[in-house]
């Protein structure tokens, strides 16, 4: 699910890069997405992966890197913004190899690490899944901004959170967050720029 609160969320990362530096790079001035670079957000994460690793941001450095926050039943944002993932590597080509998707669950209450690699990895083999205890999760999203809770629903229970795609370079720099309603060309035209970068 997804409400105003990732509207908002979007908004407070626009002010948040407009209050940030310029980059000088040329390369970055058509990002489509809210341009983060020198932003105090997304410094880095420790989590575990459902690749059998323990995880931080430096793990991941020499390629670009895509995480989303979001739950394995979800049943719209997430499975789409994971099919976007997908697709936005094989529009980017050879250099599609080089997109590094990260999905970090919000509720891992119930995404089991199991059950997190079977989900994350029916969409594409290469993406991996993060999870943490509960403070992790709630630390991890602070540093994101991200929102998320649970949502009532009769007997069980279901997430809102904030539904961007955050994007850092091959040195691990944390550039934009593409909004979830954009369409698949933003995410192909801002990930080749990023990309661009260190060529």
């Amino acid at each position: 699910m997804f409400n105003r609160r990732g509207f908002m969320a979007a908004v407070t990362l626009g002010a948040l890069a407009g209050l940030a530096g310029c980059s000088g790079e040329d390369k970055l001035e058509n990002l489509r997405g809210v341009a983060l670079t020198d932003s105090a957000l997304g410094k880095g994460f420790a989590l575990n992966g459902t690749d059998g690793q323990a995880h931080t941001l430096a793990d991941f450095k020499g390629k670009v890197v895509m995480v989303f926050f979001g739950f394995t039943q979800c049943p719209d944002v997430c499975p789409t913004a994971l099919t976007r993932a997908v697709e936005v590597k094989q529009k980017l080509g050879e250099r599609g190899k080089n997109l590094q998707v990260l999905f970090v669950t919000v509720d891992p209450e119930r995404d089991t690490p199991e059950v997190l690699s079977a989900y994350v990895t029916a969409f594409d083999p290469s993406f991996i899944g993060l999870y943490g205890s509960p403070d992790q999760t709630r630390a991890t999203a602070k540093e994101y901004k991200v929102y998320y809770s649970k949502i009532p629903t009769g007997s069980s229970y279901t997430m809102d959170h904030t539904a961007l795609s955050y994007v850092y370079d091959a040195e691990g720099k944390l550039r934009v967050a593409l909004r979830h309603n954009q369409p698949i060309d933003d995410f192909v035209n801002d990930i080749g720029a990023i990309m661009d970068l260190h060529g």
